[in-house]
């Protein structure tokens, strides 16, 4: 045998291509391709079933696309290519050419083929298989990757304040730097979110992004989780591990509440910042590592460092690119967008159908002052759109904490009767919303009479155009 392949058919692109070859270059296999029907070697596959060339210089079929007649020169050469067949599904061609001696051994090298076909048929399935598999798995990574990407535009970042246009500006100017970021804000306010913002807006956005909770963390176990350890560098360090900053490398890794970090982890990490490099737990190899890092924190690094609880060094390591994302009580313009958001989500997740919230529960929202801020928020609606027994979300609808005065911060300065008039303006506003403003229909659900409903409409001034065609949420 001077030549031998193996040609498997793309059914995907119905183009045939040579796996493996024996006496063949990369760069003939590469180059050498057919559909099913052109040549030898597709008309096999488009068939079934084997053909014998035997004289490849006076056979039309034998394209001779590896060149091997030319490289023959005179001497008379036999093609033999048989089917790889799994099931009644061909597969590929499992081919051989060599130096005509006689019809007979032609014969006998044609059943040596087709023993070998059957023999590799399982296993090229197998391969093809996994090759599938591992191109959908691919596929799937880049969908989600531009699924990410796109949700984390900045403008898909719930937040019309100026505050927040602010906040996308900065996330917009530093995306596309390598700078590093501190992110600065209570709790709740969204700051893995802008975190994610800055990296899939940057040009490390198909690479990783890495996070991890300092917080979350015992001192014992935190520098392991960012350095990674060697094998036998500690009770149950059994295999060699990589660390976050290896994980990250090429992409972002993101500290959240680095105001956590112990004095002996910060020195390790300024050592990071101004090196760009690591060592593992339990070695003394030296790593070089290619990241982009973004921290956030809700606590006052200036108190901590006063504290002596935080360097003064790795301070201004991190502090290149301050981001300082405001509490929702300081943006009480993005509060109702938000609910509408979280509805949206909730109901979904609920399979429920709440297309609006009362004016009474619009003004608990707005007055409370929201110490847990946007995640405070998201449990809120997610409880409301729970319990709500209609398509609306209701004052007691909401948590407690939402309607005590304490809570929101708030004094009663309103006596009995005009706590019962507001209370009675609110029933009567949410009746005509759901009759679309007919009195006769929202005289039957209060259970008085239609007159009544005029004299109240009249006494609280109400207009008909406040019920028809109403806001959702007003």
């Amino acid at each position: 045998m001077k030549h031998g392949t193996l040609a498997l058919l793309n059914r995907e692109t119905n183009e045939i291509s040579i796996e493996t070859s024996v006496h063949l270059t990369k760069n003939q296999e590469k180059k050498t391709t057919y559909k099913p029907g052109e040549g030898v070697t597709g008309a096999v596959i488009q068939s079934g079933n084997p053909i014998v060339v035997e004289d490849i210089k006076k056979s039309p079929e034998f394209l001779d696309k590896t060149g091997q007649s030319r490289a023959r020169g005179s001497n008379r050469v036999s093609f033999i290519c048989v089917p790889v067949l799994h099931g009644n599904e061909t597969i590929g061609a499992f081919s051989m050419d060599k130096v005509y001696q006689n019809i007979e051994n032609i014969d006998e090298d044609l059943k040596l083929l087709a023993i070998i076909s059957s023999m590799i048929a399982k296993h090229v399935k197998l391969k093809q298989k996994i090759v599938e598999k591992n191109q959908r798995l691919l596929d799937e990574n880049s969908r989600l990757h531009q699924e990410l990407k796109a949700s984390y535009k900045p403008d898909n970042i719930i937040g019309s304040s100026q505050v927040m246009q602010d906040v996308f500006l900065l996330i917009d100017q530093v995306s596309k730097s390598d700078a590093t970021v501190l992110i600065r804000g209570e709790s709740g306010t969204g700051k893995e979110l802008v975190a994610h913002a800055i990296h899939y807006n940057s040009l490390r956005s198909d690479k990783p992004f890495i996070k991890i909770n300092c917080a979350a963390l015992p001192e014992s176990l935190i520098e392991s989780e960012l350095f990674g350890h060697e094998k036998g560098a500690f009770t149950g360090a059994m295999v060699n591990r990589k660390g976050r900053f290896e994980l990250a490398n090429g992409g972002t890794i993101f500290l959240d509440e680095i105001g956590e970090l112990s004095p002996a982890i910060q020195v390790k990490l300024l050592r990071v910042l101004q090196e760009r490099e690591i060592e593992r737990v339990g070695g003394s190899k030296v790593i070089k590592v290619d990241v982009r890092i973004i921290t956030a924190t809700n606590r006052s690094l200036e108190d901590e460092i006063i504290k002596r609880n935080f360097r003064e060094d790795l301070y201004y390591r991190l502090n290149v690119f301050p981001i300082i994302i405001p509490p929702i009580r300081e943006r009480k313009t993005d509060i109702i967008p938000l609910c509408d958001h979280f509805i949206e989500k909730y109901n979904k997740k609920n399979g429920k159908n709440i297309k609006r919230i009362s004016s009474g529960a619009i003004d608990l929202f707005t007055s409370y002052h929201w110490p847990g801020n946007v995640r405070e928020l998201e449990n809120c609606i997610e409880r409301a759109v729970i319990i709500s027994p209609d398509n609306v979300i209701h004052g007691h609808n909401l948590p407690p904490s939402l309607q005590s005065a304490d809570s929101t911060g708030t004094q009663i300065k309103s006596t009995l009767n005009e706590a019962v008039e507001a209370l009675e303006r609110e029933m009567l506003i949410e009746t005509l919303k759901t009759t679309k403003g007919n009195r006769a229909a929202a005289a039957r659900v209060l259970g008085i009479t239609e007159r009544q409903i005029g004299t109240r409409v009249f006494k609280y001034n109400l207009q008909n155009s406040y019920f028809i065609g109403s806001h959702k949420n007003v």
